[in-house]
């Protein structure tokens, strides 16, 4: 497979996408972004591995990132067409790899591709066989089995001639069904392509389709608006920063790599990168990195697991109420329901031993309903301990505590929505700037029902030295920045997005 580097991850739930293509007479190709809202359930499928490892056929300058990628939690997608006519596919565009791969008509056996558009090449009068052994990508959540094939690719007003994609005929995760993309569009460099295939960004300035060889990312933070974003490729959409960029070389060839030379938190350095790199990556929405340094910010902001967290909220609300109710002699499996945290079924009504025991393990499910499992965690615990007579204050003391030691079961970690605008300024050392990020661009909000919550925009991963330690900057990042990928230069370049 080549020169592959494990790719971060995580997908997110959305009904339908509605993408704008602009044209242009500037020379520049537009293609507008849709942007959709983080929601807790879609962030809980997007689990994260922390560490990235070799395999057999990466030497040892070459690390195989790929298995750490399932796109679950990226938030920016445009369309695509494929094929004369063109079929249309929702894809992400992502800096982290170099394949374009979309799901295929012969996909018969697996469900995710039932869920989405899928290539018919008997329908395109432009498609071309390619024979050859199978090809496969690992991802985090499962794997991407498929074939090659060629035909012409639509991306805003222009037409790549020709295009290798891979024809995907098994997703091997069932979470992909749940994706809001069809497949992905890898911007990478062709180093680190699965068959050595040319990605279509090569195409294109192979085919003299652009007029500079650059392209840029505009990424729209503001959830409100119509616009999503905008990718350009060809130049840069003045409108969409202010000031000038500056650039940075591109260190290794394969992902958008650069030097990082610090970490601040608050601009005190965090005394850790002295010799870090960061890819700037299009394909995941968090800030990755070392998680040393990432454990620090984390306890900086107050964050906590969504499950601790939850079951300290419950009980600092309700502790009062679910105590009273004991006292009356309400069941434990009925209170919950009696307060309107749980929904409850005579039909379903079990042992309570049984539904916490159920419950705990649904700690590691997604989808679960938090609220509603921290109160029948809380109101069992409260059972046992007035069981013994201890005393209101002892006993949600204790409650309290035990919710402390809930496991976790997601990397990312919930803060206080109403303590932000008292979180440090964190900052990147790149080169000799620094690039600022507040905490109302690195806390992303998310929502779960009708409840908006709150979650820090760090996650860990360690990769150990020589590749390491390494940074990810995604869509967080690339929201406060405007980025330029020059290919003509080998540079990399931010400003200030407006």
């Amino acid at each position: 497979m080549g020169d592959k580097f494990v790719l971060l991850a995580m997908c997110l739930l959305v009904c339908t996408l509605g993408v704008a293509i602009a044209s242009s007479s500037d020379g520049l190709v537009r293609l507008g972004l849709k942007k959709q809202r983080l929601g807790i359930n879609r962030i809980n499928a997007a689990r994260i591995k922390g560490a990235v490892t070799t395999t057999a056929d990466s030497d040892d300058s070459a690390m195989n990132i790929v298995s750490l990628k399932n796109y679950l939690d990226v938030q920016y997608f445009g369309e695509i067409g494929i094929g004369s006519p063109p079929q249309k596919f929702v894809v992400i565009f992502d800096t982290g790899s170099s394949n374009l791969w979309i799901p295929s008509s012969h996909c018969y056996f697996s469900v995710a591709c039932f869920f989405h558009s899928r290539y018919n090449s008997s329908n395109s009068s432009t498609y071309t066989e390619i024979g050859g052994k199978p090809c496969k990508i690992n991802y985090g959540s499962g794997m991407i089995l498929g074939f090659f094939s060629e035909d012409n690719i639509q991306v805003g007003n222009l037409v790549v001639k020709n295009q290798v994609f891979i024809e995907a005929i098994r997703e091997g995760s069932l979470l992909l069904s749940f994706a809001s993309f069809d497949g992905i569009l890898g911007l990478g460099f062709q180093d680190i392509s699965v068959g050595n295939v040319a990605p279509i960004w090569y195409s294109m300035m192979q085919q003299s389709l652009v007029a500079e060889r650059v392209f840029s990312f505009w990424f729209n933070k503001d959830p409100s608006a119509s616009e999503g974003g905008e990718i350009v490729f060809g130049g840069v959409d003045q409108k969409h920063f202010k000031g000038h960029h500056t650039y940075f070389p591109v260190t290794r060839k394969g992902y958008w790599q650069i030097e990082l030379a610090d970490f601040l938190i608050a601009d005190q350095s965090t005394g850790f990168c002295t010799n870090c790199t960061a890819l700037v990556d299009s394909g995941t929405s968090f800030v990755a990195g070392p998680s040393a340094v990432v454990t620090k910010i984390n306890d900086a902001v107050g964050a906590k697991g969504f499950v601790s967290m939850e079951c300290k909220n419950v009980v600092a609300q309700y502790g009062d109420v679910m105590w009273q109710l004991l006292l009356l002699g309400i069941q434990p499996d009925k209170l919950c329901s009696n307060i309107g945290l749980c929904s409850y079924n005579v039909s379903d009504a079990i042992d309570i031993e049984m539904v916490v025991e159920q419950k705990k393990e649904k700690l590691t499910e997604v989808g679960q309903d938090l609220i509603c499992t921290a109160c029948e965690l809380s109101v069992e615990w409260m059972r046992t301990q007035l069981m013994q007579n201890k005393t209101k204050g002892r006993v949600i003391e204790y409650v309290n505590k035990l919710c402390d030691n809930l496991p976790n079961p997601t990397r990312e970690l919930a803060v206080d929505c109403g303590k932000i605008p008292n979180m440090p300024t964190v900052s990147f050392i790149i080169g000799n700037k620094s690039f600022h990020l507040t905490p109302e661009q690195y806390i992303l909000k998310v929502e779960q029902d009708y409840s908006t919550f709150c979650i820090s925009g760090f996650i860990a991963l360690d990769v150990p030295p020589p590749q390491g330690p390494l940074w990810i900057l995604g869509e967080i990042f690339m929201e406060a920045y405007h980025t330029v990928f020059d290919f003509g230069n080998l540079r990399v370049g931010f400003a200030e997005a407006v």
